[in-house]
């Protein structure tokens, strides 16, 4: 058990550092094409991965589950997630921008009590509570530092909550090949949405449409490795490593873009991240 908890462990903390490199190479790519394009190009490849993984498996490529209520909100929740936290990395700090994705968590111990009646004690209303705090911080509403594209972080945040709220209701019959393909083609329908908007697609040169490939490789490294580190070993200690998606995100920050997060930020991702591990590391002993 405690080599699976290791590996486990080990599998999330890849699939954390290949997301940071994943929104990365977005930014980076969509500095040179509109970033609906991106969303587009890097959706296909990602479908065609797993429509092959799903047909290499003896999965369909449709599912009835697809047309349930819980997948259309999953479908609206997604595209929306998708749509405002890419329109953050790409016009924001990517270090800000990922800092407010790890109120994640908090929010759907939130939604959990609202949509699903779980009982959450004080402590962790305390926690979570401590953690918008430290969005707050980040976010610094109407002080000098607050920056307007940071509010596209939190619209994502939000859609990412709903997304694996609603994914808790999606039928278990699905298998993770066709969730995959599911989440790629939300991709899809979020760069449409973007590129009607704001048109001026152009043709990929050569080393763009490499860089996008070598996105959606390390993207579906990222969606496997999590996969995998939830389902191997124990949960609340595997479960934690995914806020060292933060330190990854702030390190290609600093070393890539030039970013340099100030006090508050760092005060408020600590603050995020701390009653992050406190509310899931809780929620376990809760189970036990």
């Amino acid at each position: 058990m405690e080599r699976d908890t290791l590996r486990g462990s080990l599998l999330m903390a890849l699939a954390m550092a290949a997301f940071a490199v994943e929104d990365m190479i977005i930014k980076s790519v969509a500095a040179a094409m509109p970033t609906g394009q991106v969303l587009i190009l890097f959706g296909l490849g990602g479908m065609v991965i797993f429509a092959i993984m799903a047909c290499a498996q003896g999965s369909a490529l449709w599912h009835p589950g697809f047309c349930t209520r819980p997948l259309l909100w999953r479908f609206v929740a997604e595209v929306s997630g998708r749509l405002f936290f890419t329109l953050a990395i790409v016009l924001a700090p990517l270090s800000l921008a990922s800092a407010i994705l790890q109120a994640t968590p908090l929010v759907v111990t939130a939604g959990a009590v609202v949509f699903f009646g779980e009982s959450v004690g004080w402590r962790r209303w305390l926690a979570i509570c401590v953690g918008f705090l430290g969005v707050l911080m980040i976010l610094r509403p109407g002080l000098s530092g607050f920056e307007a594209t940071s509010l596209l972080a939190v619209a994502g945040m939000l859609g990412f909550a709903g997304r694996d709220l609603a994914t808790r209701a999606a039928p278990k019959t699905m298998s993770n090949a066709q969730l995959g393909l599911f989440g790629f083609a939300m991709l899809v329908i979020a760069g449409v949405i973007l590129l009607s908007w704001t048109g001026g697609a152009v043709w990929p040169t050569v080393a763009q449409s490499g860089t996008l490939a070598a996105a959606v490789a390390v993207g579906v490294l990222a969606y496997m490795a999590l996969t995998g580190a939830m389902r191997t070993g124990e949960i609340s200690v595997v479960a934690p490593f995914r806020y060292t998606r933060l330190v990854f995100a702030m390190a290609l920050g600093i070393a890539v873009f030039g970013e340099r997060p100030d006090v508050m930020t760092l005060l408020g991702s600590a603050l995020v991240v701390g009653s992050g591990i406190f509310t899931l590391l809780r929620n376990q002993r809760q189970k036990a």
